[in-house]
Formats: C-alpha cells, structure tokens, sequence
C-alpha cells in the first residue's frame, strides 16, 4: 500500500527528462525544473516560521472494495514555495556573437530550462546558497535569495555568459561564441583541507561548452572568477559531475571532474587545490590563499564513444574508500572504481533489465531521470521516465540486480512507483487510469524508503492539444518499499541520529535544516506522541546529552598590537565568522539543539515535555558559554583597538560570565575578569560598571533595566522586550531578521540597512557590534537562516 507524505499539483510543463531535474539544495531546499521556471521547495520540518502557512496536499482517499485493507497512516508534510521565471527576453543574441552556422542556438526560439546546480550553504550575502541556472539559449546565470529563502524573491546576482564573452574577447567570433556557450553545470561540494576551524570557501562551479572545454569558477561575490578554462574535447560536453574533495594531506585536497560528450565517451580530469601561505593584515586575517591546479595533462577516458551520450552522471560515495561514478546511458547503466584494494575495479557496464509492462510506454531504454544510492542499502536505484525503477545491489561489492529481499527488486519497486502514481493521479473518468506515467525527476528524501519525484499523466491516444497553462505535474514525497524494523525501528532510528551527530563536519557545507530532514522525518508526531513508543524519547534524549568537547577552548589568537584599519577589521570579522560557525563541536550541538527542540514541541505529554526543555536548555548554555568565550577571545587580543564607543559591549560580554543562572564554566569566568582587567587599563573605571550591572533603558518609559537575563527584558512598568540574539541588546528597532528555526530575532547587519549603524541602540553603534553583526549571517543556536521582511 503506497506511502504517501506530499502530493502536490503544480501547473507547468514538465522539463526535459533529466537526472538534474529535482536535487537539494546544502540548504535543505528541494529545486525542480519545469519548462520555464525553477521552484523552490522547502519542508516545514523543524522550522519556526509565522508569516506564512506551508501547503499540505494528501492523495485522495483510498476507495478499496477490501474493507481490511485500511488506508497507511502518514503524517503530511507542508512545504514553502517560491520560484524563478526564466522567460524573459535576453539582453544579447547570439546571431549578434557570430553568423558562424556553429554558433547557431536553436532553443533561443523556445527558451526553457535545461539545468540548475545549487552551491554549498553560506557563499550568499546572507550566507544562504547560490542557484546556477542554464537554459536552452544557453544563457547561464546566478540567482540566490533576497530577503526570505521561503516563499519570497530569488533575484539574479550575476550574468555569466556577457562575462564569457568578454573574456574570450580576443578570439575570433565563432570560437568566442561556442566557447561562451555552456551546455552542462554542477557545482561542487565545498572543500576539506583538513584544517579547523574550516576555511575559505573553495568549491567550484565547473562548466561544459559546446567547444569541449572545462570551465572552472570560484564565486568571488558578488560576480565570478575563472580560474581554468580546460580544452579537453572536439565534442561537446552534455554532463559534468565533480566527486566529493578528499584529503591528501593537511592543507591539500583533491578531486575528480567527470565529463560526457555528445558523441558517448565519458571521461575524467584529477584536480588538487592547495592552501598557500598569503601575507594578512593582522593576527585575525586567515595566512592562506587557495591554489588550483590539474594533477594530469592527459585526459582518462573511461568509456569511449558510442553514440550514446551520457545523460546522467553521480559520485557514489562509500565508507573508508574511493568513490564510485555512475553513468547512465540509453538501456543501461555504467560504474567506475578508480581504487585497486576494493573488491572490483575499472568500469562496468550493466544492460538494464526489463521491468513488468506497466502501461503502453514501458521501456528499458527510456531517459535516465533518477539516480539515488541508498548507503544503508549499499543499492543504486536508477528511474526512468517511464516511471520503472532499477535497483543495482552490492555497490561496494560485486554489483548485481539480485535483491536481498523481494520489496527491493526492480519489480517490486516499478510496481510501487506506479501504484502510488495511480493513487495520486485522479483519473480523467471514472473508469479510466492514467495510461502512461511520464517521471521528469526523482532524488532521495531520507537515504532511505522514501523519495521525492515529479510526475505528469500522459494519454497517447489523445491527440486533443493542451495548452501550457492546462499541464499538470504532481510533486509527490512518498515511500518506495514498506519498511521495516531494520529500516526505521527505534534502534535504526537512534543509531542514525547517533551516527549524525559524531560524523557531522562543519566544512561540508550543508546546513542543520538539511542534515537533520530524515531524522525529522522519521520522528512524526504521531509515533512520538504514541504511548508506547519503546522508548524512543527517552532513548533520544540520552544521546543528545552526551557530553561533547568544546572546540573554542582551542581558540588562539595573538595579540594585534597594530591600530584599527578596515583591513583589521574585515580580517577581525572573518575571524569571527570561521570561529562562530567552522568547528565541528558547534555544529553538532546545533543538531542535537534542533532535535530537543523539535521534541519539546511534538510532546504530548507534562514528562516527555520537561525532560526535552531540560536537555534543550543545557545544550543552549553549552552554544551560549562557547560563542561568549569566542567573542572574549578576540576582544582581548583586540584589546588595543577596542573605543569609548565599544565598551558597553565589552562590559556585556563580562557580565554574560557572572550571570548566575546560566551555570558559567570557572575557566570561562576567569576569562571574562582578564577582559574587564583589561579594560580597566584601557579605561579607568570599567570594573566600577560592571559592578553596577549596566543597566539599560526600557525604550517606553526611559525605566532602567538591569541586564539579568540575556533573552528578555522587563521593566518595572510591565514593558517586556526581546534582545537581539548576537549581542543581548534589547531590540527596540524595526530593523530586525528573524531566525526561520528557533524564531530568535536579531540586529541587520549595517551593511543592509539603508541607516546603516544608526539604526542600532546607541550603545550598541561600536565597531566590534558592527563587524560581529556582520560576521554572523546565520542563526548562532540553530543554525538556520535568518529573513527579514520590512
């Protein structure tokens, strides 16, 4: 009986069938293609967000003439949208660029959208992704949120095909043309090279052309940088995948770009980036640059030609070895395994086999629209357009089509798929089903069961026309095989999250909201609230209080003895952003923070409620004592630095160590009187101040507050105020973002208010509050990110 969380009816022609056409995001946001525009979808899990209410849509009911047969209970998922039109006129045309009958572009008649890549969390002002979109002009572009990620506007940060032109500007215009004209995308993963807390950003974003070339941009906001242009073809390059970066050696990462051309062959290119020493301006600047380099002049050609382009390529990665790439071609499959101490190695190319006849299109050699491995599963599913799905088991191993167990083979799962479909998709009769099942795209959901994919009910024998407006595509969320105990039993289930929580890596890029979607999942509401619920919840909190390492006490930062230039204080705001949010101890305690939240709200009962709220509010003091031991940190060796101007802050930070409800570690109260020591050398009278509690004034009534408590604020008068949750001001602005998971509330940076500084309290206008403003574009407790919508 299919399994069915979301069901969604969207109005647009689908895409061209294609792996690309539904993927996430590092920001935990579903992207897919239709013919003209990019939807964005993000699950309501674990988000806090009021301004606006996540769609919900449910299948039909169930009609079965089996009065046993009781309809699977499934927990709905609401979803945020917004999307991105890309049917507008160009600004260049490409007959202008060159009359060489090479350089024609064909779909500049009828533009649609080819493919879209999404970078790793944090490259965006607002430290949110950047979307990289190509369409069939092959006008290629970047886009990325502008206030609210959700359900508010995507705006175009960056033309990349002007750019293109311009700097192939000294070649003739027919090479200028089919050089600028880019005809497949993927941006990498960010990479690791081994250093904490992580560094700069360095993933790329790789382009093919239709002149054979490689393309290599770094984002250097707000526009791109290109730092190799690869001539490795005479064909052009239809798909590109980079594998995920693995590290050689401290401070040297490597990694492989997959290319396929048009004329079948697949290939591969090494490439390493390396930290070199750079000169910095202060103690706070980070002394490296990022070098790129190709390991090898010669290209590896891994499948040669065959006139079968490649139209799906995927990096498997697996425990404690090489990757594996995936390539999926018309009728079959191919893997290649690089690594000589694994069970098999080199390329393997597997026929595909033919699934049950589902409906009239039925076939094997239909588009590759899916590819999705399972690592608990060690199985590669690969979905067709024609709605079948092919499970690939023993990745690792010895790749074969046999199924462990029966709901795992390529039937079975076909059966499935097209089940669910029927399901969701209400026939045009009431005798009629939709005859055949076109499938645009499918990802996974949780690295397990369940999927997300892209459906259209399409009629052959109907020639009738069907204007655009009248498509109808079904965004399903939905479980591929009934599970089991092993699947997502309470042990699977806290093991998982065990798993997370010890493995997370901060330099990975991907955000809480995106790393935490199958635990969410499987801890609906309903199985929390069940009164028998083998002690998950109590099984669950136990992991979530296990005590962690704090990496901040490792923080070392030499004195600067130099004076305040903006050179020191973009390097001092850098700093303090790695420091905030590039150490892997902090990002799990924002996982493990978001998981007690989430059980605190889905509680049910006075017990489960309180002793969620216990574990949530030690691992908020635990965030809370490590990001105060940050900032004091580097306040004490900006200590020179620090103005008249900046001492109601410093004083803040001080007293934050002496507040006696917030259970303060001795070596980070000590920390806090070297800081006041300090400032009283700097100027007389400091500890006088802290003494007096540095009370602050209601913004109603001029009342004095004392600073007690670093979340609110009451006066005498019954006043209650919110304080700003990176510097505990009281927030007494409109100026203000809002955190989407936990729903804290904090200052806009100056930098994009139009009052700039002026419109923070006039204790909080210093220059340390404005570059830790800066410094923090997420939220510091849960990782997520902040909108602002006046």
């Amino acid at each position: 009986m299919p399994s069915i969380h979301t069901a969604l009816s969207v109005n647009a022609v689908a895409p061209i069938s294609s792996t690309s056409t539904l993927q996430w995001t590092a920001d935990g946001q579903a992207c897919f293609l239709t013919k003209t525009s990019l939807y964005i979808m993000t699950p309501d899990h674990g988000l806090n967000f009021d301004l606006a209410q996540p769609i919900k849509s449910k299948p039909r009911p169930l009609k079965t003439k089996n009065a046993s047969q009781r309809e699977p209970d499934v927990e709905p998922i609401g979803w945020y949208r917004t999307l991105v039109q890309f049917d507008r006129p160009l600004e260049y045309l490409w007959p202008e660029q060159s009359q060489s009958w090479n350089a024609i572009v064909l779909g500049t008649l009828d533009i649609a959208l080819w493919a879209a890549t999404a970078s790793p969390s944090g490259l965006s002002t607002n430290a949110s992704c950047i979307v990289a979109a190509l369409t069939s002009s092959m006008d290629f572009t970047l886009w990325t949120a502008s206030r609210n990620g959700l359900n508010g506007e995507w705006v175009k940060i960056f033309d990349i095909t002007p750019f293109l032109l311009d700097h192939f500007g000294q070649e003739s215009n027919a090479v200028r043309a089919i050089r600028s004209q880019v005809t497949s995308i993927h941006w990498s993963q960010q990479a690791d090279f081994g250093i904490r807390p992580a560094a700069l950003d360095g993933s790329l974003l790789v382009a093919g052309t239709r002149a054979g070339m490689l393309l290599l941009f770094r984002y250097r906001g707000p526009g791109l940088e290109l730092l190799k242009a690869l001539s490795v073809s005479d064909q052009w390059i239809v798909r590109v995948a980079v594998s995920p970066w693995r590290i050689s050696q401290l401070g040297k990462c490597q990694a492989t770009i997959a290319f396929a051309t048009d004329d079948g062959a697949v290939s591969l290119v090494n490439i390493e980036q390396t930290l070199e020493d750079a000169p910095s301006a202060s103690m706070f600047g980070f002394p490296y640059t990022v070098r790129l380099s190709i390991l090898d002049d010669a290209v590896e050609e891994i499948c040669s030609k065959d006139s079968r382009p490649a139209r799906g390529l995927l990096w498997i990665e697996l425990p404690k070895a090489e990757p594996v790439l995936v390539f999926a071609k018309s009728g079959s499959v191919g893997l290649c395994r690089a690594s000589a101490s694994g069970p098999w190695t080199g390329t393997k190319q597997i026929t595909l086999r033919q699934t049950p006849k589902l409906s009239a299109g039925t076939s094997c050699f239909s588009p590759t629209t899916g590819l999705v491995y399972l690592p608990h599963k060690d199985a590669l599913l690969i979905s067709l357009a024609d709605g079948s799905v092919h499970a690939l088991h023993k990745i690792s191993e010895e790749p074969s089509w046999d199924a462990p167990t029966e709901a795992l083979s390529s039937d079975s799962l076909s059966r499935f798929v097209r089940a669910t479909f029927v399901r969701a998709e209400p026939p045009r009769t009431a005798d009629e089903e939709p005859s055949v099942q076109r499938v645009s795209g499918m990802a996974s959901y949780d690295d397990g069961a369940s999927v997300i994919s892209l459906h259209e009910a399409v009629y052959p024998a109907d020639f009738s026309y069907l204007h655009d407006a009248r498509h109808n595509n079904l965004f399903i969320v939905s479980r591929l095989w009934e599970t089991t105990e092993e699947d997502d039993g309470v042990a699977a289930t806290v093991q998982n999250l065990s798993d997370l929580l010890n493995s997370a890596q901060a330099a990975a890029g991907f955000t809480p909201a995106h790393l935490l979607r199958p635990t969410f999942l499987a801890l609906h509401p309903p199985r929390l609230q069940a009164e028998d619920d083998q002690g998950l919840h109590e099984q669950l909190l136990a992991v979530l209080a296990e005590i962690r390492e704090d990496d901040t006490t490792s923080i070392m930062i030499h004195p600067w003895t130099g004076g305040l230039t903006p050179e020191m204080r973009r390097e001092f705001r850098g700093s303090l952003a790695r420091h905030l949010f590039g150490w892997n101890g902090l990002l799990r305690l924002r996982l493990s923070l978001g998981v007690a939240d989430f059980l605190w709200k889905s509680s049910d009962t006075e017990e489960r409620r309180t002793n969620a709220g216990i574990v949530a509010s030690s691992l908020v003091f635990a965030l809370s004592h490590s990001f105060v031991r940050t900032i004091i940190r580097h306040l004490i060796a900006a200590a020179t630095c620090l103005q008249q101007s900046d001492m109601p802050f410093v004083l803040r930070m001080v007293m934050h160590t002496l507040l006696a409800d917030q259970s303060v570690p001795e070596d980070l109260k000590e920390e806090g009187q070297i800081l006041a020591h300090k400032m009283t050398e700097i100027i007389p009278g400091t500890l006088a101040e802290v003494a007096n509690g540095l009370n602050e004034s209601c913004p109603a009534c001029r009342v004095n507050i004392p600073f007690t408590e670093v979340t609110s604020a009451v006066c005498e008068h019954g006043h209650h105020w919110g304080r700003c949750s990176i510097t505990t001001f009281i927030l007494s602005s409109p100026s203000v973002r809002t955190c989407v998971g936990c729903g804290r509330k904090a200052f806009l940076p100056p930098s994009t208010n139009e009052a700039g500084s002026l419109s923070l309290p006039s204790s909080a206008q210093g220059w340390v509050v404005e570059e830790l403003l800066e410094a923090v574009k997420r939220c510091l407790f849960c990782g997520n990110s902040f909108i602002n919508v006046l």
